[in-house]
């Protein structure tokens, strides 16, 4: 049992080193095999790198039967373990002293949303580099090393003519075709410009059409060639300007993407507020005519206010001394302000408080209240309900004017006998009515002074005639407002009518 678990153990490592061996490179890793017409001073363990940050090292460096060299780059940041099929390296100086490293690119920079090339070819099982992947040399760059050059240039010239013709003789006899490839390759440039050169080839049409099209264009320029100039030549100085303060200019530039974080809200809120300003603005187009017309007849009115002005400094100058003078008064009367606050405060409260619980209505209910207990209305007129009496002498009426024997509306005949029937009977009546007040009762009061009554006296009003009783009714009905009292009983006449009289009835 044990050995079969030791057979399963030993299945699944290989399985696992079939898998690292398939995934590139023997060593388990992502394993590039460049290769480059010249690998001269590129040594195993040299930096691999993508624009100056390092990827990886350099595994080997070997020669291949076509005489060029393969230079294994080991790929250890997984980030960049995509190369494709337009990727690049070149062999480029680490340092003074010769040292090399290898500068790749995984891919050639492209318009965003333009698809990716296919990855780079894997060399299959059986061949030199099994599992790597194949950067072939038409991607790659050997450039000629300065250090080379120099040589060359300790020599005298005519020696270096001759050492260069030879060995390029001796080297380059009847490879032609391979040479101009191999000086492609060296320089990058070149290799470029062909690029540049097969672009525009494609572009030719359009170029044309540039050409056509910038003539037109150029032909308003060559008019104003003068002002175009003097546009060049500005143009000059501001760009001296800028070089001049180009510290402050690159501070700018550096400050303007968080500025521009800073903007985007900004814009947002002023969007906003261009939204809801679109009602008012609305409504200014509206009243735009009017404010028009106002603006337009404001000079007038300045004018006019001119003299307006000028009058009023003149009165300025009249009230002036005035309103000086009046200067003391008015801290007197800052004076009396202060010392009436308490009181005017406590009247505030006090009618406030008569305000709110209708004290005003209770003093004019109190006033007609007293007023109607006190007066009251019979068929004669309005009589006081109670009085103090001194003497019974002082409340006799009297027809006559006091020192003269000639009576008020005296009169003959049949009219003087009804007046003085009638003085008579309101005699009665009064006496009667003095004699109840002095503590008489009703039936004492008749009985010691006998007589008739008129029927629009007062004792008609009392319901007493002739010794006999009615009921009394209120003078204005039943609705005027008035109580009155209807006796009970044959015993108690008397007392019914005082307190009709009392009441007012």
């Amino acid at each position: 049992m044990a050995g079969f678990a030791g057979a399963i153990g030993v299945a699944v490592l290989g399985l696992l080193v079939l898998l690292a061996m398939s995934a590139g490179g023997s060593n388990g890793g992502y394993t590039v095999r460049a290769i480059f017409d010249d690998a001269g001073n590129v040594i195993s363990g040299e930096d691999v790198k993508i624009e100056g940050v390092k990827i990886g090292s350099v595994g080997s460096v070997t020669p291949t039967p076509q005489a060029k060299a393969a230079v294994v780059l080991k790929i250890e940041n997984p980030g960049f373990q995509n190369f494709r099929a337009d990727a690049s390296c070149t062999v480029r100086p680490q340092a003074l002293i010769g040292e090399k490293y290898v500068d790749c690119r995984p891919t050639a920079p492209r318009a965003e949303g333009t698809p990716l090339p296919p990855p780079l070819h894997k060399i299959p099982s059986g061949q030199e580099g099994a599992g790597e992947y194949l950067l072939p040399v038409t991607n790659n760059h050997s450039p000629v090393d300065v250090d080379l050059l120099g040589d060359i240039s300790r020599l005298p010239e005519r020696q270096r003519l001759t050492l260069i013709l030879n060995e390029l003789g001796a080297g380059l006899a009847g490879r032609g075709s391979d040479l101009s490839e191999v000086i492609r390759r060296a320089n990058p440039a070149l290799q470029e410009l062909d690029r540049v050169l097969a672009i525009l080839s494609n572009q030719r049409h359009v170029l044309a059409q540039l050409n056509v099209d910038s003539a037109k264009a150029l032909a308003p320029l060559a008019q104003h060639r003068e002002q175009f100039a003097d546009f060049i030549a500005q143009s000059n100085k501001v760009a001296q300007a800028t070089a001049a303060h180009r510290g402050a200019l690159a501070q700018n530039l550096k400050d303007f993407p968080p500025f521009l974080k800073q903007l985007g809200p900004a814009a947002e809120r002023i969007e906003r507020f261009a939204d809801a300003t679109i009602p008012v603005a609305t409504d200014l187009k509206a009243a735009a005519p009017g404010i028009d017309r106002t603006f337009t007849q404001l000079p007038g009115f300045s004018n006019s206010s001119t003299t307006f002005f000028e009058n009023l400094g003149k009165t300025t100058k009249v009230t002036g001394p005035a309103l000086t003078a009046v200067r003391p008064l008015l801290a007197r009367l800052q004076a009396l302000g202060n010392a009436g606050k308490p009181t005017a405060e406590s009247l505030s409260e006090l009618l406030g408080s008569v305000r709110d619980t209708g004290g005003l209505e209770r003093i004019m209910d109190f006033i007609f209240l007293g007023t109607s207990s006190a007066n009251g209305y019979d068929a004669l007129g309005h009589f006081l309900r109670g009085s103090f009496v001194a003497s019974g002498t002082c409340l006799k009426y009297e027809i006559s004017a006091v020192g003269c024997n000639r009576k008020l509306f005296e009169k003959t005949g049949a009219s003087a006998s009804a007046a003085s029937a009638s003085a008579a009977s309101t005699s009665v009546e009064m006496e009667r009515t003095i004699a109840v007040l002095k503590g008489a009762t009703p039936a004492q009061a008749l009985a010691k002074y006998p007589g008739a009554v008129s029927t629009g006296s007062a004792a008609a009003s009392l319901g007493v005639t002739g010794g006999s009783s009615t009921t009394a009714k209120p003078v204005g009905g039943s609705t005027a407002g008035t109580t009155y009292y209807t006796p009970s009983s044959e015993g108690s006449e008397a007392d019914g009518l005082l307190l009709n009289y009392l009441l007012g009835n």
